[in-house]
């Protein structure tokens, strides 16, 4: 039986995900919203550790300073009496209709410097609340039509905020970190910084990217049919993984959000056995030591009892695949089979220690490469211990 999570685990939910009310394009809401702080309470008693929320999750669009600050606070309080960390801060750039053509790389150039003002406000009060990342996912940072952007422009207006939020974050003192978080498509035709390979692109060229890295999410990486754990890894390997999302996705549909594993539940077993146990040759490798943080939504056809059930059931996938990835781990199999896949071998350097290229070039080896490709390398009969664990007693 899968124990109880624990704050150990870190497990946090954002507010908009069990405050979803099952709006979607084609239906109105299928269950009554709840305040703000009734969500953080409720998650506390299913033993989350932490939330994270966006600004108008808290307090409404057109909000007066009063009204923002009063409901921060009550959200504070509640949390710290409930024992919860506020863990992450985002905004909404994306719901009003002001940010249709975006709010970083809008054509507007007023709709851009109100979009850049939200923003740098809500840094304010993620350093309020105590939060260490500051996630921006430019949802509406994008075009339908080829010819209604200029594109090099979009790049360099959103460069151009993107170090404006970081230099702020500096210029206030704030231990914030920021958190790009990539997705293809959907709510525009196509979004700017789709991937992590993109987004990792993006940050090298940021005067302040030292302090930004990223969030990705499982849903966004596989609706573009990429390999979630392959974008853990490059992120991981680039010092720049600095929260993730976790959810469910089967395929290249719609951004589904399904509850964690309820989508490919053998990219999931990878995804935890990456963030529970590292890379399989590098013992001293990075680790993902952050929250794990569920981005899902609970299906429309779900009223509360099913809310609360949805989230209880992220959690326990969760502790279920770490139990089973720990077992695949320590199992004698598993590292024999590794070990004749060439697993470990793989971290071994292809230059000799010191050798140099000439010396390289010049090398007579003896390999047979009629030989070499007689090689069986047992990847098979590895993935098959993985579906064994997986699905096994």
């Amino acid at each position: 039986m899968t124990r109880l999570p624990t704050a150990e685990d870190k497990f946090s939910f954002g507010l908009w995900t069990v405050g979803w009310t099952g709006v979607d394009p084609f239906g109105t809401a299928s269950r009554p919203a709840l305040d703000p702080w009734e969500y953080a309470e409720r998650l506390a008693e299913l033993g989350v550790w932490g939330i994270t929320f966006h600004d108008n999750d808290v307090f409404p669009f057109d909000a007066d300073e009063a009204t923002k600050d009063r409901r921060v606070a009550r959200l504070r309080e509640v949390t710290e009496r409930a024992g919860l960390v506020i863990e992450t801060v985002t905004t909404n750039t994306f719901t009003h209709p002001v940010f249709k053509d975006g709010a970083l790389t809008a054509n507007d150039r007023e709709v851009r410097r109100f979009g850049l003002r939200k923003i740098l406000r809500a840094t304010d009060i993620a350093a309020r609340v105590g939060a260490s990342t500051f996630v921006m996912w430019g949802g509406r940072e994008g075009a339908e039509y080829d010819g209604s952007k200029d594109l090099f422009a979009a790049f360099e207006r959103y460069r151009e905020g993107v170090d404006t939020v970081a230099a702020y974050i500096k210029s206030q003192g704030y231990d914030l970190r920021i958190a790009l978080e990539p997705k293809p498509n959907e709510p525009r035709g196509d979004i700017l910084l789709p991937t992590v390979g993109h987004a990792l692109g993006f940050i090298a060229r940021l005067e302040h990217g030292d302090i930004v890295g990223l969030n990705p999410e499982t849903g966004h990486e596989q609706m573009a049919n990429l390999n979630y754990s392959h974008a853990l890894a490059q992120a991981l390997w680039s010092g720049k993984l600095f929260h993730i999302d976790l959810n469910g996705q089967r395929g290249l549909k719609y951004d589904q959000d399904l509850v964690f594993g309820h989508g490919d539940l053998l990219s999931a077993f990878f995804t935890v056995d990456l963030l529970e146990n590292g890379f399989p040759a590098q013992p001293d490798g990075p680790r993902y030591t952050g929250p794990r943080h569920f981005d899902y939504k609970p299906s429309r056809t779900e009223h509360f009892a099913g809310v609360w059930e949805s989230a209880r059931a992220c959690m326990s996938t969760y502790l279920m695949l770490a139990e089973k990835a720990r077992a695949f781990r320590a199992d004698p199999r598993v590292q024999e089979a590794m070990a004749y896949s060439g697993v470990f071998d793989l971290a071994r350097p292809t230059l000799g220690d010191g050798e140099s290229i000439a010396e390289f070039l010049s090398a007579d080896d003896g390999f047979d490469a009629e030989k070499a490709a007689e090689r069986d390398f047992g990847f098979v009969r590895l993935q098959q211990l993985a579906v064994e664990h997986l699905v096994g007693s």
